[in-house]
């Protein structure tokens, strides 16, 4: 036996491709291109000014520390302005997914003349730029008056406007998605149902809803990163600093003659942690709604 195990012949490992360490190396470079600006801000932000304005920053440091963290996070008030943010993106999360949902369930499970064009019009709409509707959309939110709804009596100026303008621009990629991701699912589920004495509503809340759990998962992550990074129209819509949200209130850290790189840096990183723990918190089912029908069978 053990003649014959000495004799038998070892397995050769595949010659190793140039085209595959080529491919290693560009992927490896791409990641390093993506994170190095992140690094860089990290390394900025753990180092003094004062260091950096004698040094430089490419240089070696002499300490490291939190400081600016710490004066970050309290300089500009991040506490009061992230509330702002949840004020915006839950709301205009949530509602976009509940009315996103509704719309592709009906234009995926009912059968109608202007199903196509229902949809066409929801996909269309992310083919507007939104600095088109700049100037009537701003005299718009001036004119709506909602008086004892929002603090200053107006869409302008107020959450409630920027939630609307989200959910109007974010909804008909979510329409998209979704109505693909619907015809998926077996007709036979909401025939059975149809039969069994189901409402619409029902068959909706019941039967398709849970069963695109994987689907809302991943859109609620890039709807919770793109309306929680939005700067465009939290300047063009928001006046006041106090309703500012987080990403529009760091140019609290930015003063009038003099600003600290090191600091604006330190806030920056503060200001990115939430949009990490969403990712990671639903990374699951994100990546598993990204990869549905990618294989067949």
């Amino acid at each position: 036996m053990a003649s014959t195990a000495a004799s038998a012949p070892r397995r050769r490992r595949p010659p190793v491709r140039p085209a595959r360490v080529l491919l290693h190396l560009f992927l490896a470079g791409t990641a390093l291109a993506w994170l190095a600006p992140l690094l860089w801000a990290v390394y900025a932000a753990l180092r003094p000014y004062g260091e950096t304005s004698t040094k430089g920053y490419v240089s070696w440091p002499d300490r490291l520390s939190l400081g600016n963290f710490s004066d970050a996070f309290t300089q500009s008030e991040m506490p009061h302005y992230f509330g702002n943010t949840l004020l915006i993106a839950v709301p205009a999360v949530l509602l976009t997914l509940f009315l996103s949902s509704c719309v592709a369930f009906y234009a995926s499970r009912f059968d109608f003349r202007l199903n196509l064009a229902l949809l066409l019009v929801f996909t269309a709409g992310n083919l507007l730029p939104q600095q088109v509707i700049i100037t009537p959309l701003y005299r718009l939110y001036l004119l709506v008056d909602l008086p004892g709804i929002t603090a200053s009596g107006k869409l302008y100026d107020s959450a409630l406007g920027l939630v609307l303008i989200h959910v109007a621009f974010q909804s008909g990629f979510c329409v998209f998605v979704l109505s693909n991701y619907m015809r998926m699912l077996p007709h036979e589920l909401t025939e059975a149902a149809l039969v069994d004495g189901a409402s619409v509503w029902r068959m909706y809340w019941q039967i398709v809803l849970p069963l695109c759990r994987p689907a809302m998962a991943a859109l609620a992550t890039l709807l919770s990163i793109w309306i929680y990074n939005d700067f465009f129209w939290a300047i063009v819509l928001i006046s006041t600093g106090e309703n500012m949200p987080i990403t529009s209130a760091l140019k609290n850290l930015s003063g009038q003659y003099f600003t600290d790189p090191n600091l604006v840096a330190a806030g920056a990183l503060l200001t990115a942690i939430p949009t990490l723990i969403v990712y990671f918190a639903l990374q699951r089912q994100f990546v598993s709604g990204l990869t549905l029908g990618a294989s067949k069978g």
